[in-house]
């Protein structure tokens, strides 16, 4: 499967971006949608392009790499180089950890960490970390197999001093930064891992990375746990390996207490661009002020997103960040034409946060930017197949979207294709054919806004038993059922959420014709849920059958995705039937960057 870009997520930054004389200015998330812990490397020789990549959990094809100029590859696209997160449990907190991208001599080196919340800290196989590379990152299929390598914790780091030794830096249980030299072509870690900075006394030092500048070694680490106290903290040293002394300035990013509406800021890294220039690229949540009291009960449900900001760096001395916002404006100079007209052809992708329109053309694949929950079943999925053009074929599995691991015992999991919400408002739509094709109880196709297994929200067609006099006794009939779960651990009972109706399919939609589902966040707290007639051209009435709030689907590490699936619920085994989905349409309908904090209620039912 083919892969996806970012700087097109700079060109989130640079098609945004405007410049005067005096002024520049560009607006913040670069990357909108759930892209958390983000790191970027330049590559003046690759024609002055900056790489980017993020945590990807239990997405696949994962680890999207992202480029200045479009989107490029998925670093992890194949089921054989990682087939462990097929079986990898705990909803939506396990998966691809924080990466960290680097170029050296020609080759682009990916290290990262594969995580297993289900085991305890004592136990180290909870963290499998390894190293992926390529000559080529705009073709996925060019990145390796990888190269697996012990150590005790996650956000590994590669840095390479200039008397030839590799290190390794990375986050040991959330206690310390741990370090030591690393064989980046066997995985070999060499000696004793040493402490090298346990940070300013927040919790969860994690996000280690280095940069040796003017003859100090600068540690740029996060701290403070993944919500309200989250920030980026620095230290420098003589020596690779310490003794650091922390900034006075620290944290040198944070939104903490703040009044922006970017909240959470932190997990940076640094990187020039053509000009000599710094910029940080971070993650942060659009919440608000009040997610520095209540983060668990606060509107984001993007969740963790890329934002960008200048650094000044003078020799010798402390970087200074500039503040995250919606709109940052400053005297820096913009680092390229942000004409998208300049755009390469070598990525695969489209641009970051683009609408879709896509229609399963004969001969295609899946778009680099949809993606699966865990590791697909590739016989559950075919682009026009025989006798159904301009459609993807879905072959139903046993468990629905909430079965809470998939079964991840057996690495089986949920027929479903998605993509990342990537506009505060936005509005989701595919058709779907299913007459004659669901005919047994419980048989479903449908749509979802889902933050993870144990929060999403579903409309679609699901088969049930009548006693209707107009049915035959104990028939199945088709129903619209509109369904979610809002469940998370920092919640109480009392503010969980359980939805679960269905209407008799409207007689106008009974009669062999396809049904368009229908997704839309009508503004920044709410979603709605339509059904309507589908294979049509253009809009067609649709019925609103629910609604749900923002604050229902509450980002652990990752963020809203709308998508189609196809389950039996739980009867008759996998492929019990198979259902055709087409016109897969997602529209951007507004961008809110600032917003007054009277706008953003948090109230409950």
């Amino acid at each position: 499967m083919k892969g996806s870009t970012l700087f097109a997520a700079i060109v989130s930054l640079l098609a945004q971006l405007c410049s005067t004389q005096d002024v520049s200015s560009y607006e913040n998330p670069i990357i909108t949608g759930f892209h958390p812990d983000p790191t970027c490397t330049f590559v003046a020789e690759l024609d002055n392009t900056t790489f980017c990549t993020f945590s990807s959990f239990l997405t696949f094809p994962g680890l999207p790499v992202l480029a200045s100029r479009d989107l490029v590859s998925n670093a992890l696209n194949r089921l054989d180089q990682l087939p462990a997160l097929a079986f990898v449990p705990r909803g939506s907190t396990s998966g691809i950890y924080a990466p960290t991208l680097r170029y050296r001599d020609g080759t682009f080196y990916l290290l990262t960490t594969l995580a297993n919340q289900a085991l305890y800290p004592q136990n180290h196989t909870k963290w499998d970390n390894f190293i992926m590379t390529t000559t080529n990152p705009y073709d996925s299929e060019c990145w390796s197999d990888p190269v697996h390598f012990d150590f005790p914790g996650i956000d590994p780091d590669v840095f390479w001093d200039d008397d030839g030794t590799t290190w390794l830096t990375g986050s040991f249980d959330g206690k310390a930064i741990l370090q030591a030299p690393i064989d980046l072509e066997t995985g070999e870690v060499f000696g004793p891992l040493k402490d090298i900075w346990n940070g300013t006394g927040l919790p969860s030092p994690e996000a280690p990375h280095i940069y040796k500048k003017d003859g100090w070694y600068y540690l740029l680490t996060a701290e403070g746990g993944t919500r309200e106290r989250h920030r980026s903290i620095m230290a420098r040293s003589r020596n690779v390996d310490g003794p650091y002394e922390g900034d006075p300035a620290n944290p040198v990013l944070s939104a903490y207490l703040s009044q922006s509406y970017f909240q959470a800021v932190g997990h940076s890294d640094i990187f020039p661009d053509r000009l000599g220039q710094y910029w940080a690229i971070a993650l942060a949540v659009r919440a608000g002020y009040s997610y520095n009291f209540d983060p668990y009960n606060s509107i984001f449900p993007m969740g963790r997103e890329a934002v960008l900001t200048p650094v000044e760096w003078p020799k010798g001395e402390w970087p200074t960040f500039m503040n995250v916002s919606g709109q940052m404006t400053g005297d820096f100079v913009l680092p390229m034409n942000p004409s998208v007209e300049t755009l390469p052809e070598q990525g695969e992708g489209v641009l970051a946060g683009s609408d879709d329109v896509i229609d399963f053309a004969p001969g295609t694949t899946l778009p680099a930017h949809l993606f699966h929950w865990r590791l697909p079943i590739p016989k559950n999925y075919a682009i026009s197949p025989e006798g159904h053009p301009n459609s993807l074929m879905m072959r139903s599995s046993r468990y629905n979207l909430t079965s809470f691991d998939g079964d991840s015992t057996r690495g089986l999991g949920q027929t479903f294709v998605a993509r990342r919400q990537a506009h505060s408002r936005f509005r989701f739509s595919v058709d779907v054919e299913y007459d004659g094709l669901l005919i047994r109880e419980e048989n479903e196709v449908g749509i979802t806004a889902l933050q993870g297994q144990s929060q999403h929200f579903d409309i679609g067609v699901v088969m049930l038993k009548t006693n209707s006099s107009s049915s035959e006794a104990g028939s199945v009939q088709p129903h619209i059922r509109f369904r979610g779960i809002s469940e998370t651990a920092y919640r109480l009972p009392s503010r969980f959420k359980y939805v679960d109706e269905t209407f008799p399919l409207p007689e106008h939609l009974c009669h062999g014709q396809k049904l368009r589902f229908q997704v839309e966040a009508v503004n920044t707290t709410h979603y709605a849920f339509s059904a309507g007639l589908g294979g049509v051209e253009g809009e067609t009435e649709m019925t609103t059958y629910g609604y749900t709030r923002g604050n229902y689907l509450i980002p652990y590490y990752s963020g809203v995705v709308v998508g189609s699936y196809a389950t039996s619920n739980g009867k008759f085994g996998e492929g019990a039937f198979k259902t055709y989905i087409s016109r897969w349409r997602y529209t951007g309908l507004e961008q809110i960057r600032e917003l007054p904090e009277d706008q953003l209620p948090v109230y409950w039912d």
